[in-house]
């Protein structure tokens, strides 16, 4: 393919896309039912998508990934959001926010010890943000590092941590004090084998089986200097909330990549279905619950394209990313809901995919902040920028 150095051309994005809608259909989707019932991705499977890069597609082609801009990334995320969540999880944080937090704040020692094997995806990384009490807020976090002679001891428990059970590494959120005794969020790479971690059991969940999640514990585990993200004080937070507004978007492509799915199986539902001797899709309340469902997607889908290129100009990388996240991920809830409705008692039943994505989505509206909280991004920044202006 004709890439730069470390873009992608639109000739070869449209190439790019085409194959992973492709591979979704043949390769994945006949699998959905295989992991959902088994709680687990196929290994043939992960190794596939390894092939195609998709453990990378976010990282610089200079550290072996593909090199999407954010709109590109966005437009994959739609394309991945039509299956089985848990797909798209295994990859979800090497590209995303632990993938992200290397990329655009590590060191140039740290890249080069970590991206490449990110990219391919022989090391799965893990971002170790979210605690009992501190979710959506980070700095009130109570992970703790401190110094030591040869560099820094960390202790502490992470809940609900992605890809936890299979990290490589964990890119760990802790709270530092100075001697003056003002503390600061900060970012440090923690190995997974390092002695004094301990992974718990994977979360049973509502829904996303497939995508392990766990606890993680830090007992007094001993870094090195060079395990400080930026190599100095004062990166952690802003990289926490930088990653956090570009994955936003990200969601927000997955909830509308479901959606468009829900759509699609309330149609292919609705063309077959028969009450007497016609079709339900000649009903008009169902052909308005059809409507609604469709305004939804494709209002979602204008929205988060909108927000990634404003976010890759730099024009908007607040607000937009909130906005797209907040809508888009009620959104899908409603278009899941109708999905359910349109089918009748067959909703309700496993057999039809709309049940799990009843379930999957549910999520969507939790991690990354949650819809409450963006809505107070949202509102708070309107009302600087209105302070700002006067």
């Amino acid at each position: 393919m004709n890439m730069s150095e470390n873009s992608v051309s639109q000739e070869d994005f449209v190439e790019i896309l085409g194959g992973l809608r492709q591979f979704i259909r043949e390769k994945v989707m006949p699998l959905e039912r295989e992991i959902a019932e088994g709680d687990a991705i196929p290994e043939s499977l992960r190794s596939q998508a390894k092939d195609l890069g998709l453990f990378g597609y976010a990282i610089g082609q200079e550290w072996g990934g593909i090199g999407l801009d954010p709109v590109q990334e966005a437009e994959l995320a739609i394309e991945l959001g039509y299956t089985s969540l848990a797909f798209r999880s295994m990859f979800g944080t090497n590209n995303g926010i632990a993938g992200q937090v290397i990329s655009g704040f590590g060191t140039d020692s740290q890249k080069e010890t970590w991206l490449e094997g990110i990219a391919s995806g022989d090391i799965v990384a893990s971002f170790a943000l979210t605690e009992t009490g501190a979710g959506s807020n980070p700095s009130s976090m109570r992970t703790k590092a401190v110094t030591t002679k040869s560099g820094w001891s960390i202790s502490g428990e992470k809940r609900y941590i992605t890809n936890a059970p299979s990290a490589d590494v964990f890119i760990t959120f802790a709270k530092v004090t100075d001697d003056a005794g003002k503390s600061a969020v900060e970012v440090f790479i923690v190995p997974s084998n390092s002695p004094g971690v301990t992974v718990g059991p994977h979360d049973k969940k509502m829904g996303q089986a497939g995508a392990w999640t766990a606890d993680v514990h830090f007992d007094e585990v001993a870094v090195t200097e060079d395990a400080l993200v930026g190599g100095k004080f004062g990166v952690g937070y802003r990289a926490a909330m930088t990653s956090l507004a570009k994955g936003r978007i990200t969601i927000a492509a997955l909830a509308v990549g479901q959606a468009q799915r829900a759509l699609d199986e309330s149609l292919s539902y609705a063309a077959i279905a028969k009450q007497g001797d016609d079709i339900i899709g000649n009903f008009q309340l169902v052909q308005a619950m059809l409507a609604d469902q469709q305004v939804g997607v494709s209002s979602g889908r204008s929205l988060v394209l909108d927000a990634a290129r404003n976010y890759a100009s730099g024009a908007d990388t607040r607000i937009g990313p909130s906005v797209a996240k907040l809508y888009c991920t009620e959104m899908v809830g409603r278009v899941a809901d109708l999905a359910v409705q349109i089918h009748g008692g067959a909703g309700y039943i496993r057999d039809y995919f709309v049940e799990q994505i009843y379930r999957d989505v549910r999520l969507l509206r939790l991690y990354e902040g949650t819809s409450e909280i963006q809505r107070l991004i949202i509102g708070s920044n309107l009302v600087k920028q209105e302070l700002a202006s006067n």
